[in-house]
């Protein structure tokens, strides 16, 4: 059976979008999180339109390469635009996690019994592959709930000073064991295992 992971892009003061996100601008006014997914001159194996430092190119097509299925929260989904009907890795299936159906595709599965129904649905999907999360409040959830073995934080070198929180208040403290620092051009790659 596959891990559950969550791989996230945040700021050094623990935000995963700047302010106002909304649909067509996912991260509000935080863009820069994104841009070592950019700024660099080898291209991901995983997805071809990314263009990152030699360090990062080997983080995330190793990180994105794991993916079997993705389980994403309503905001995250509405935030981007529905992912086109698909998913953000083309030929990995996306769950979704949300009271609501509408803006749900075909080739989308909703889930809307809570999180460790997602997560299932979506192990199963993945095939034995691994499961990723996406967005802060279900990552919590998952958090509270056992079903995390791994973060993976891209942390950007900026403060920006507000938007949605990677993590939301938790009833106990969560012990981690750092695995993998990994430092590269505007992002410091650190991935933890999740104490059990």
């Amino acid at each position: 059976m596959g891990k559950v992971f969550t791989a996230l892009a945040v700021s050094v003061d623990g935000y995963i979008t700047g302010r106002d996100p909304r649909a067509g601008h996912g991260l509000g006014d935080g863009g820069t999180l994104f841009d070592w997914y950019f700024d660099g001159d080898t291209q991901s194996r995983v997805l071809p339109g990314f263009h990152l430092s030699a360090p990062s190119a080997r983080v995330f097509d190793q990180v994105a390469g794991r993916l079997g299925a993705v389980v994403v929260g309503r905001r995250t989904f509405q935030d981007s635009d529905r992912f086109g009907g698909g998913s953000p890795h083309a030929d990995v299936p996306l769950v979704l996690l949300s009271h609501h159906a509408d803006g749900v595709s075909e080739r989308q599965t909703l889930v809307t019994t809570g999180i460790a129904d997602a997560i299932a649905a979506a192990r199963e999907l993945a095939g034995g592959k691994d499961v990723g999360l996406m967005g802060g409040g279900m990552t919590t959830e998952a958090l509270k709930a056992g079903l995390v073995d791994e973060l993976i934080l891209h942390q950007v070198p900026i403060l920006l000073g507000g938007g949605r929180p990677f993590f939301q208040e938790l009833p106990e403290h969560i012990r981690l064991t750092l695995v993998e620092a990994v430092p590269a051009p505007g992002v410091t790659h650190l991935r933890y295992e999740v104490a059990k």
